[in-house]
């Protein structure tokens, strides 16, 4: 049997390096995924992985099973790394570069399909999803998990998985239905 993640950071508190290796081997790939959609760069996403690890070697004790799944724990730690880390680049960049031209149509043949309007509504509606919601709907549908595959990679039992997946497709639908009532009233 498979230890939990409690039982993997009461060794990784006791400086046990397999069982931070074992967590890791767990949600390493979702760490990094979420920092890679957040930076949008993969050395810096590898980067906040590594750094959102030494954090949890660190400092295990900071998850209190009580608050939440480990694994919301560890993606809020990897959102706001991410998040540090943006900030931070952004800070550092020195040289002022010019705006990108404004798209058009005619330099920019995206703009020109039907659904392009659409799709920039729906991945700003997805930001107003709590992270939860956000992320299990990301990973079902631009990265085809299946309910059973999102439930073992977040360690989630499968019913909260379909819980949240369909609380966040309603949540999504009702701000769909607010936009296009606001746009054709």
């Amino acid at each position: 049997m498979l230890p939990t993640d409690f039982d993997l950071l009461t060794q990784i508190g006791q400086g046990n390096q397999d069982a931070l290796m074992a967590l890791y081997g767990r949600y390493s790939s979702l760490v990094y995924s979420l920092a890679l959609r957040t930076l949008r760069q993969p050395a810096l996403a590898e980067e906040v992985t590594q750094d959102v690890f030494v954090k949890v070697w660190q400092q295990p004790q900071r998850w209190d099973p009580e608050l939440g799944q480990f694994s919301s724990w560890l993606l809020t730690i990897t959102r706001n790394a991410a998040i540090d880390r943006l900030r931070r680049e952004q800070r550092h960049q020195t040289v002022e570069m010019d705006p990108p031209p404004a798209s058009t149509p005619a330099n920019n043949p995206e703009l020109d399909h039907p659904l392009w309007y659409d799709g920039q509504v729906l991945r700003r509606l997805l930001y107003e999803l709590p992270d939860e919601q956000r992320l299990l709907i990301e990973l079902a549908f631009y990265q085809g998990y299946t309910h059973r595959e999102l439930a073992e990679r977040l360690n989630l039992p499968l019913g909260t998985v379909k819980t949240r997946l369909r609380s966040g497709m309603q949540r999504l639908r009702s701000l769909w239905e607010a936009v296009a009532e606001s746009e054709n009233p």
